[in-house]
This record gives C-alpha cells, sequence and structure tokens, in this order.
C-alpha cells in the first residue's frame, strides 16, 4: 500500500451544469504539468461523463469494484498529460441508489491502493444526494463551483448549509466558473457570502475566476480538455493559476475523525511521532 500523503479536493457546485467536470478535468491535468501525480475520481456514479469528455475507450467501472469484480487498481484508465482517471458507470439507476454503507465502503477501498497518487479530484455528481454528501465530507478540501445565475447560488448555498449544519465541514473554495470578467467573478462570490456570513457559521475562499471562454466549448465538441487544445487560452490560464494554488494548500495533520479517503496514510504519521 502507497504510504505516502495524497491530497483530496472534492469539486463539486449543487446544480448541473456548471462546468465541474471541465473544471475538475483540466485541473487534474494542470497540476499532472506541474509535476503531480493526479487521479480524478468519477463520483457521478449514474452518469459518468469523465471519460466521455475526453473520448477514452472503458471497459471496467465502479460498478465492476462495488460489485467484487475488480479492485480499484484494475478500473483506472489513462488520460492527457498522464493523470489518471477511475471512470463510473453511465444509465444505471442501481449506482445512484447506493446506501451509504456502500459508500464508505468505496471510500475505505482508496486506502488498499497500489497506484501512486499525489493528488485525488473527486468529481462530484449535481445536488444534494447522500452520495454528494459523503464523497465530499471524506475530503481535505471541498472546491464548489459557482456560475452567476440564481439558481446556482442557491443550489450552492444549500450545499454548504447541508455539509456546515449536518456534516461538520467548515471551510469551501469558491470557483466563480463562466464569468465575463474578474469583478463579475467578485461580484458573484459578494453575492454568495453575503447569504452565507448572514446564515451559516463558514468560511468562504474565492480561489479562481474562470472566464466565459468560447475554446471551452470548441474543444468539448471534440472531446478534448480545453488547455490541452488552447493552453493559452484566457479559461487555460485561469485553471493553471487554480493549479498552482491548489497544489500549495495543505495537508492535513491528522485524521479529523470521520470517515476520509486515504484515511490509513492520515493515521500513519500520527502513530510514527509517537515513537520518536
Amino acid at each position: 500500500m502507497n504510504k505516502q500523503m495524497v491530497k483530496v479536493i472534492s469539486i463539486t457546485g449543487g446544480k448541473g451544469g456548471v462546468g465541474k467536470t471541465n473544471v475538475s478535468l483540466n485541473l487534474a491535468m494542470s497540476m499532472a504539468q506541474l509535476g503531480k501525480r493526479v487521479l480524478v475520481l468519477d463520483a457521478d456514479l449514474g452518469l459518468a461523463n469523465c471519460d466521455v469528455m475526453l473520448g477514452l475507450r472503458v471497459e471496467k467501472n465502479l460498478s465492476h469494484v462495488l460489485a467484487g469484480e475488480a479492485e480499484l487498481d484494475e478500473v483506472i484508465i489513462d488520460g492527457p498529460f498522464g493523470i489518471k482517471i477511475i471512470p463510473a458507470t453511465s444509465g444505471s439507476q442501481s449506482m445512484t441508489e447506493l446506501a451509504p454503507a456502500e459508500h464508505a465502503g468505496l471510500i475505505r477501498a482508496f486506502s488498499e491502493l497500489k497506484t501512486p497518487v499525489d493528488v485525488l479530484l473527486v468529481d462530484t455528481a449535481a445536488g444534494i444526494s447522500d452520495m454528494v454528501l459523503s464523497f465530499s465530507r471524506a475530503s481535505q478540501d471541498v472546491m464548489v463551483v459557482v456560475c452567476d445565475e440564481p439558481s446556482s447560488i442557491t443550489d450552492a448555498y444549500a450545499l454548504m448549509k447541508i455539509l456546515s449544519r449536518d456534516h461538520g465541514v467548515e471551510k469551501f473554495k469558491i470557483v466563480a466558473n463562466m464569468v465575463r470578467s474578474l469583478k463579475e467573478g467578485q461580484e458573484l462570490f459578494a453575492k454568495l457570502t453575503r447569504v452565507t456570513d448572514r446564515f451559516l457559521d463558514v468560511s468562504l475562499e474565492l480561489v479562481a475566476t474562470i472566464p466565459y471562454d468560447e475554446n471551452v466549448r470548441k474543444a468539448a465538441r471534440k472531446q478534448k480538455a480545453f488547455i490541452e487544445l488552447f493552453p493559452k487560452t484566457p479559461a487555460s490560464m485561469a485553471i493553471k493559476g487554480l493549479a498552482l494554488k491548489a497544489v500549495k494548500w495543505p495537508l492535513p495533520v491528522v485524521a479529523s475523525g470521520h470517515l476520509e479517503f486515504f484515511l490509513e496514510q492520515l493515521l500513519q504519521p500520527k502513530a510514527d511521532r509517537g515513537g520518536v
């Protein structure tokens, strides 16, 4: 088992259509370009799209792991820039109706992963299902992707409310996506913080403002990542800036007390320190 500490970031948004998977994959590739070994977990278990967005062929996916037919390492596929992806299944309602114990089993399975990983990015499903909440709570950082639309802001707020009230998550990193200007991104963040400051006991940090960029859509039509096809386009530059920040986010010193991805690696240093 791989013992080094793994940085785990869940990328979520409450609402569908905010560009979460695009942010996840392009951020993964940008972090890989910085020398990190990055694994993306497609955690939209019923409507998988990481592999589709990149035009990758999948033979086995998470449904095979949950059925006991494959180990996590056996379903990993290679993506651009050396990133690795754990694909989910598409069009399977049973995968969206997993019991919390099955989510927990999947999270625990990461402690047995043999593939060396520095960063795990968890691309969650849309909405506020048990699955989204389980995977977000099991991550060290929760990144919420928001667009400048009332429904996106409302849904992001609802997600943060449940995670903070019921699951003890107090810090959220905000990505303002598809905004027309830096000012619009800052105003979007201000709208969100006005509501959270009033009603929730959480702290928000604006970590990226990603501009609306026609090249993002062009790349999607070609089933390619936009940082691969258009490395100098404004959206790519913003994602690269986010990657530079994200690789410096500190790792936790000890386990948080609830179920987490790579929990054994978090417990290990603590045990080692006891003997010093």
